[in-house]
Formats: C-alpha cells, sequence, structure tokens
C-alpha cells in the first residue's frame, strides 16, 4: 500500500478547513454533539467486515484484535456521547487553598482550542486515531 506525501500548501488547507469546520461546530449543541458520536459509532458497526478487512490490510493487525478495537471505540463513542449530553464537565471548578496549608488556588473549566490534529498510532487504528477516545473528548470540549 502506497501514501502519498503532501505538500505544505496542502497541509494549511486542510487546517483551514478544520478551523472553519470548527467554527460551525462550535456553535452546536450537547445534543447535535453527542448524536454525532453516536452516529459515528453506528456508522463504524454499520461498516461491518468492509472496515476490518480495510483495517487488517492497512495495518497487517488480525481480525480478533480489529473487532474488539471496533467494539472499544464504540463504546469510548456512546460513552463520550453520555458525558457530553448532561454537560457537567462544562462547570468551572475552582479548588481553594487549604488554611493551614499552602496550596495553591486551582481552577478549572472548559474553553474553546480549536481545530485537533489526531496522528492515529498504526497499532490501535480505531481507538487511538480519528474516532477514539482523544478525538470523541474533543468533540465533547468544543464548549460555546
Amino acid at each position: 500500500m502506497k501514501f502519498k506525501d503532501v505538500t505544505l500548501a496542502e497541509i494549511d488547507g486542510v487546517m483551514n478547513a478544520a478551523w472553519q469546520a470548527f467554527l460551525v461546530y462550535r456553535q452546536t449543541t450537547l445534543r447535535q454533539r453527542a448524536d454525532l458520536m453516536r452516529r459515528i459509532a453506528g456508522e463504524m458497526e454499520a461498516a461491518g467486515d468492509e472496515l476490518i478487512q480495510t483495517a487488517m490490510r492497512e495495518t497487517n493487525l488480525p481480525e480478533a484484535r480489529l473487532r474488539n478495537e471496533r467494539a472499544r471505540t464504540m463504546f469510548q463513542l456512546t460513552s463520550y456521547a453520555d458525558a457530553c449530553e448532561t454537560g457537567h464537565w462544562l462547570e468551572v471548578r475552582i479548588d481553594t487553598a487549604v488554611p493551614d496549608k499552602e496550596i495553591p488556588i486551582c481552577v478549572n473549566g472548559s474553553a474553546d482550542r480549536g481545530a485537533v490534529v489526531v496522528f492515529g498510532a498504526s497499532n490501535f487504528p480505531f481507538a487511538y486515531s480519528t474516532a477514539g477516545g482523544d478525538t470523541a473528548s474533543a468533540w465533547r470540549q468544543a464548549a460555546r
């Protein structure tokens, strides 16, 4: 299998398109984001054997391993979708210092970051790739 190298101009084009997509995506509701993750999980399942066979050719990993990984990835996507829908992760938390100890104040919250580049691991073509937990987390995080 051969892969084509791309030019810096092509990378810039892809990154600009990703930024434009982010600007639209950040306006979606939590429900819409959750629905997207669930649809992607459903499409992975619907792709059936063709997805598994393609991954086998591209990675040389065994079928059983890829079937398990696809199931894991679909679980990750639906789990993140459930968490996304609740919106609990949007709450800002402030942990104040303990009075008699020198522990600093810690503020935890969510903010837009923009497009995310995911470098997929060839030994985990689903779970740590464009459909895995890192990406699902990024989909969830695009808070308004």
